[in-house]
């Protein structure tokens, strides 16, 4: 079956559609490698974002001290700076001042490499939007519901835990899910560093194979099929906690 899979994408390849990726097991190898590398930047930079805008959207709420002061920063530089800047900033500048190991041929090792940077790039970058995500949602929690709670003697906080935050990451689904969106595509930018992702190894497969055109158009459906992707299962997962009448007071 694969010989014959790989012998019709070669006769193909014969009439002008040059798939290398379906018959040459090193171009192969090479997509398959990058298109893991970038699902894992997703999964990785998606949940540290969500992690990092619950916490920042907590620390909104409940604090008016120095933690939001900072965490209203953090929004502001985040979201107002270009991701590839800050990229940069975090390889270039703070990854060139952090220690180096050495190599058992004595070449310099990294404390942390282009992936590990690329991921906490993304994740600070995407979290950003994530604590307006959730301090929206958490704002469209109607105050009857906290009130309501600490009238059956639960605490402020226990009150934001148990009852405000389960409400409002129902109402924040689906900013999150254009938020998510945007991550998936963002992962794109990692290529500047020179993270082995989906765009960078589909670079070298087309310098190599002249097969550009064909390598874009593959590369357009493969992040459609991502987007999509994550687009279901925010929506699988909204639909999994959706309460019967809740959200609909103002219909």
């Amino acid at each position: 079956m694969l010989a014959e899979v790989q012998r019709f994408f070669r006769e193909l390849a014969d009439s002008g559609i040059n798939l290398t990726i379906f018959y040459d097991a090193f171009d192969f190898s090479r997509f398959v490698t990058g298109l893991g590398n970038t699902l894992l930047l997703i999964v990785l930079s998606a949940f540290l974002s969500i992690v990092i805008g619950a916490l920042g959207a907590a620390v909104l709420t409940l604090g008016k001290g120095p933690g939001a002061a900072l965490v209203r920063a953090y929004v502001a530089l985040f979201r107002n700076t270009p991701l590839l800047v800050q990229m940069y900033f975090f390889y270039f500048a703070i990854g060139g001042m952090m220690p180096v190991s050495q190599d058992e041929l004595g070449l310099p090792v990294p404390l942390l490499g282009s992936f590990s940077w690329a991921v906490i790039s993304l994740s600070l970058y995407a979290g950003a939007f994530n604590v307006e995500t959730f301090r929206s949602g958490i704002g469209a929690v109607h105050s009857s519901y906290e009130e309501a709670a600490l009238a059956l003697g639960f605490g402020r906080v226990q009150a934001f835990i148990s009852v405000t935050v389960p409400l409002a990451l129902r109402f924040s689904f689906a900013s999150l899910s254009n938020n998510l969106v945007d991550l998936t595509k963002a992962t794109t930018v990692a290529y500047a560093i020179g993270v082995a992702e989906l765009l960078y190894v589909s670079n070298q497969i087309w310098s190599d194979s002249l097969n550009t055109i064909e390598m874009m158009n593959v590369m357009l459906l493969v992040y459609l099929t991502l987007t999509g992707g994550v687009v279901f299962i925010i929506n699988r997962i909204e639909a999994a906690m959706r309460l019967p009448g809740f959200g609909l007071e103002g219909a």
